[in-house]
């Protein structure tokens, strides 16, 4: 039942040109499962440390997310600290202590078993494929990689790539693991590769989906506010997979929906720092912005 991630639960240290914000509650695993949680039921998988207290527990059980499978082990939970420029379309690292993130074991509790929907967050691809086997029954597989991957594990991925079903990367990215520079070139030969269907992010300027032999691109929602940045993409794959985990529809038409649900909540994400805006929302906040997406893409031919 629902949908299930695979990843990294943290602490954050954020700085942008509109504040900063020390030692919040970040990680790939974290903004996933709250978006996603706002469409159906979610479970994590992830390790924390000594340090991740009761209260942290609580932000993912007040929106009723399974915490089973979240581990606790001797030492202290991954933290990361970056800065963003005026441009915010990309953060510089200042620290990373991977912690007890570094010997993550993803332990699959029996009771997820029955999983249908499963995100593999940015984790080793070979951990991606451990846990990818163990739900041999999942109706949709989808998952996220980094150019570290592509550079340092490129066997290691092919095999993961062979087994899932959606991969959700960056613009960047794509073209590296592609080794293509026109994004339409570069989709047709990852797909070759395993994923049926391909979803580009592209910052400033959108998402593009490729499922099959079709293409689809969505533009960027525009913004009064853009405080934060981190954990948009996150967010985004959240939003994208609680749609389609809510509606069990993987119809072309329904994946194009699921972009713009993702979208949406990725926007209201970076009005923020860190969880602060998704917490916040409403079911009417939602679909109130998915009309003004579609209000703001719609023309008469």
């Amino acid at each position: 039942m629902g949908v299930m991630v695979v990843g990294s639960v943290a602490f954050d240290s954020i700085r942008t040109p509109y504040g900063e914000a020390e030692d919040i509650l970040g990680g790939s695993a974290t903004y996933f499962s709250v978006a996603a949680s706002w469409f159906a039921p979610v479970r994590v998988v992830a390790v924390v440390g000594e340090d991740f207290e009761d209260r942290h527990l609580q932000v993912f059980q007040s929106r009723a997310i399974d915490t089973a499978g979240i581990e606790r082990a001797p030492g202290r939970t991954f933290r990361w600290r970056g800065e963003y420029s005026q441009d915010m379309n990309e953060a510089r690292t200042l620290e990373t202590q991977l912690n007890v993130f570094e010997q993550f074991q993803p332990k699959i509790p029996p009771s997820h078993a029955s999983t249908e929907f499963l995100f593999l967050g940015n984790i080793h691809p070979a951990l991606q494929l451990h846990v990818r086997r163990q739900l041999p029954g999942a109706t949709l597989v989808a998952a996220d990689s980094m150019n570290f991957w592509i550079v340092k594990t490129p066997r290691e991925l092919a095999q993961t790539l062979k087994a899932v079903d959606v991969l959700i990367i960056n613009e960047g990215e794509a073209k590296m693991l592609s080794g293509r520079q026109n994004l339409r070139q570069a989709a047709r030969a990852i797909q070759a590769m395993g994923p049926r269907k391909l979803v580009v992010k592209r910052g400033e300027y959108g998402v593009a989906l490729f499922n099959d032999g079709d293409a689809f691109s969505a533009p960027a929602f525009l913004l009064d506010e853009f405080k934060d940045p981190t954990g948009a993409g996150d967010t985004f794959a959240g939003g994208f997979m609680g749609h389609l985990a809510r509606s069990k529809d993987l119809s072309d038409a329904n994946m194009r929906r699921a972009v713009v649900y993702g979208s949406v909540m990725a926007s209201f994400a970076v009005e923020d720092f860190g969880l602060r805006r998704l917490l916040a929302l409403t079911a009417e906040d939602i679909e109130s912005r998915v009309h003004q997406f579609i209000r703001l893409t719609h023309f008469d031919v």
